[in-house]
C-alpha cells in the first residue's frame, strides 16, 4: 500500500467522522435551541458553535482546503480545551452539557481527540 493510498484512506475516515459529528451536533443543537432553550442557552449555543465548526471542517477537508481546515481544527481544539476546562472549574455554567463540555466526555472524548488527529493528518498530507 502506497503512502498516497494510505493518506486517502485516512483522509476519508477523518472526513467521514467530521461529517457524522457535523450532522449529529447540528441536529442536537437545533433541537435543544428550539425545544429547551430556557434550560441552558449557553450550553446549547456552544453546541451550535461546535456544529458549525464541524461543518466547516468537513467541507474544508473534503475540498482539500488545508489552510482553512488547519485553522478550523485549531479553533476546535482550543474550544474543546477552554470549554472542557470551564465545565470542570465552573460546573454551574454547564448543568446541561454541550458537545465540548468535559472535553467531549458525552461523545467518548472524540471531540478532544478528533482535532488532534485531524491536525496530524493535515500536516502529514501537506508535506
Amino acid at each position: 500500500m502506497t503512502a498516497k493510498t494510505q493518506n486517502r484512506g485516512v483522509g476519508t475516515l477523518v472526513i467521514a467522522i467530521y461529517g457524522v459529528f457535523a450532522l449529529s451536533a447540528s441536529v442536537r443543537a437545533v433541537y435543544q435551541l428550539l425545544r429547551k432553550y430556557e434550560e441552558a442557552p449557553l450550553a446549547y449555543w456552544l453546541s451550535l458553535l461546535a456544529a458549525i465548526v464541524y461543518i466547516v471542517a468537513t467541507f474544508a477537508l473534503a475540498r482539500g482546503n488545508f489552510g482553512l481546515a488547519n485553522k478550523t481544527l485549531i479553533f476546535e481544539l482550543a474550544g474543546v480545551l477552554v470549554i472542557g476546562t470551564l465545565s470542570l472549574t465552573v460546573p454551574s455554567l454547564f448543568d446541561h452539557p454541550s458537545v465540548w463540555s468535559y472535553y467531549g466526555a458525552g461523545y467518548g472524548f472524540i471531540p478532544l481527540l478528533l482535532p488532534i488527529f485531524g491536525l496530524w493528518w493535515v500536516r502529514r498530507v501537506r508535506r
